[in-house]
């Protein structure tokens, strides 16, 4: 496992909602972040058929681009029901308008039509840190909960209003940022994936 030692880190994201769980979980650390956004790189195109696949594809995309360490995220939802989906294809059942109240309601009306019982399921993040040389490392986060509806609370991005995680009474649209990214008890797919990556790579 490659230790990270340059304390400036590029996050291979233009998604709003990641860079910021990932800022809250990296500020702490002293780290200097920069994001694909700052740095005008481009978007790949997720073509990786798993999490691990198009993580990389960002994270080594941008670590070229950039000529520093980066990081990326890909992550989803997974439903029991749907046989998996949205899984790797989250973000587009959004559409290019990024619609998640239409995506959530498209989860909703899919277990409609299916008269699904099976309303388990989970969010996974898979974590990727390249460097300029190519060398990638991978840390991965799972989190199991229930689809719920409505949609509840304000709070996170994407799925999080119908997510309801095992233990819990609220979804993660009803949490803050503490509860569900703390370090000591890392709560969200992110987080735990973040913990994995936090005790692997970086420097104390």
């Amino acid at each position: 496992m490659r230790r990270l030692t340059d304390k400036t880190l590029v996050i291979a994201s233009h998604n709003q909602g990641k860079i910021r769980e990932l800022r809250d979980l990296l500020d702490p650390l002293g780290y200097t972040l920069l994001t694909a956004t700052d740095l005008d790189l481009p978007e790949p195109e997720e073509t990786g058929l798993t999490f691990e696949e198009n993580a990389r594809l960002k994270a080594v995309a941008s670590a070229t681009a950039s000529q520093r360490p980066s990081l990326a995220d890909d992550s989803g939802l997974a439903v029991d029901g749907l046989d998996g989906a949205p899984g790797i294809y989250s973000a587009r059942w959004a559409g290019p308008e990024k619609d998640f109240q239409a995506a959530m309601k498209r989860v909703h009306d899919a277990l409609q039509e299916r008269s699904a019982q099976n309303r388990q399921a989970r969010f996974v993040s898979v974590i990727c840190l390249a460097w300029p040389d190519g060398h990638v490392e991978y840390f991965r986060g799972e989190v199991e909960g229930t689809i719920v509806w409505p949609p509840r609370g304000d709070q996170g991005f994407g799925y999080d209003p119908i997510f309801q995680p095992d233990g819990f009474a609220v979804t993660f649209g009803e949490m803050d940022a503490d509860q569900k990214h703390g370090l000591d008890r890392p709560l969200s797919h992110r987080a735990r994936a973040f913990k994995r990556f936090a005790e692997e790579c970086l420097e104390g």
